[in-house]
């Protein structure tokens, strides 16, 4: 390697591979990223926390071993502040925990570790992960590398911005109504939200609950899928992850696409529309497009129930103890789920269930199904919600996030894929979406992507 912006700009993919040949010490690696954080990170903040001492640490056990460790030997990585790290603050995004240091890791985090991986620090995050800006009262906004004046978008803001901006090559997130893939579309990089599951979550409270998930972000598809492949495998203590395979076989053929702007219910932005549809266009080449979309009515208010009576369950009690402590943003979503009976939530599960077989019927004639992977651009980080498209008003902040939700309430995978855009133009992504259990399927045809219509990251103007 000539200099750390060389080392900055290599895949992890690449990073693993140069490292494993003996051509670039882990040392060097860690180095070169985090002289890459103290030159930006001020002004984007992208990191919670930094943990110099301890990926110093990791990096010297990395390059006294006498065999790589594993598949991500030497890589340094960010995690969301969501996911509990041993040793290294974990804030929730909260001044709640801003003292926080958990006891154990999170299982993706040991998993990571356990694959080489070094943990340069925890990227920032909305309190709790609830919010359309990625802020909170310890941290941020994080700033979008396109243009510091906006949104990175929530809630792994953090994590996206990091990879972006080559402070790291890879960085997990979370996404439970879009927030691996909003941030993803908003900074110009990959992501993966897996079919739930894949990567266990073995503390989660509500074994059987699929509306959240692990995720990744990266600068390659053959990233994200080196960063799943190392994280996957079932947990006796997540039922989820007891049945995640699918049938993942290559599509044979020229793949058919159904292609859908907003599944017919979810409120898009002109502008996206025109840019997805030239994305389209583009797909065209190599595929065949079908303009189609499951029958997704009632969705929108079904995500709503849904959601609200899972964040109500998680978080009613710091509502009633320490409500002065609490975002507005994180009062708003709690006070939404307080009413709700039994019926409600059975009712929207019925709804979601006949929303889900919409989703398996429209697989039975199309290999994968194709939307926006934000309904809105990024907008400037001093507007804290999203309360209207083209001047509509919205019902709730959360409906902008209807076109990614709609795919978190059935649990099925997407990959997302930035999208190629003048000098001039915001960044934007498009969501490409398989059947449960059918990640190495999108991955063949990110890569065909990525190759054929380079539809893959762009260096910001930093």
């Amino acid at each position: 390697m000539t200099s750390d912006r060389s080392i900055c700009e290599l895949t992890a993919t690449e990073l693993a591979r140069v490292i494993a040949r003996g051509e670039l010490s882990s040392r060097d690696a860690v180095e070169a990223h985090l002289a890459r954080i103290a030159s930006l990170d001020a002004r984007l903040a992208a990191f919670v926390t930094v943990d110099a001492d301890g990926a110093r640490h990791a990096a010297q056990i990395c390059d006294a071993a006498s065999a790589p460790i594993g598949p991500l030997h030497g890589v340094p990585i960010g995690i969301k502040d969501l996911t509990d790290t041993a040793g290294l603050t974990t804030t929730y995004g909260s001044v709640l925990f801003r003292d926080h240091v958990p006891a154990e890791d999170d299982l993706v985090v040991a998993r990571l570790r356990r694959a080489g991986a070094i943990i340069l620090g925890k990227t920032n995050t909305p309190e709790f992960g609830f919010g359309a800006v990625c802020t909170n009262r310890l941290c941020g906004p994080t700033r979008n590398p396109f243009d510091p004046a906006l949104t990175s978008g929530g809630s792994s803001g953090g994590s996206a911005v990091a990879v972006a901006a080559g402070m790291v090559p890879l960085a997990h997130g979370t996404d439970f109504g879009g927030s691996v893939r909003t941030p993803a579309s908003f900074c110009d990089v990959a992501s993966i939200r897996p079919t739930p599951g894949r990567i266990p979550s073995p503390r989660r409270p509500l074994g059987w609950d699929m509306l959240a998930t692990h995720g990744f972000l990266a600068r390659s598809v053959d990233d994200l899928e080196l960063a799943l492949s190392v994280c996957a495998g079932s947990d006796a203590d997540d039922p989820l992850s007891l049945g995640s395979a699918g049938d993942d076989r290559p599509i044979a053929g020229r793949p058919r696409i159904a292609v859908t702007p907003d599944f017919g219910v979810a409120p898009v932005a002109r502008e996206v529309r025109a840019r997805f549809a030239a994305a389209c266009e583009a797909l065209a080449r190599v595929a065949e497009i079908v303009p189609s979309s499951p029958d997704c009515g009632g969705a929108i208010e079904t995500f709503r129930t849904l959601r609200a009576a899972h964040i109500a369950s998680s978080y009613g009690g710091l509502l009633r103890t320490r409500r002065a402590e609490l975002t507005p943003t994180v009062i708003w979503n709690i006070e939404a789920g307080a009413n709700l009976s039994a019926q409600d939530y059975l009712n929207a599960e019925r709804c979601r269930t006949a929303i889900y077989r919409s989703f398996r019927e429209l697989f039975t004639h199309a290999d994968f199904l194709v939307a926006p992977a934000a309904s809105v651009l990024p907008w400037p980080n001093e507007i804290s919600d999203v309360t209207s498209i083209d001047g509509a008003a919205l019902e709730t902040p959360i409906d902008y996030l209807a076109v990614t939700f709609i795919v978190s309430l059935v649990g099925f995978p997407v990959l997302t894929l930035p999208v190629s855009h003048g000098e001039k133009e915001l960044p934007f992504g498009i969501q490409i979406v398989a059947p449960p259990g059918c990640e190495s399927r999108l991955f063949g045809f990110g890569r065909i992507l990525e190759n054929e219509l380079v539809l893959s990251h762009r260096r910001p103007p930093l």
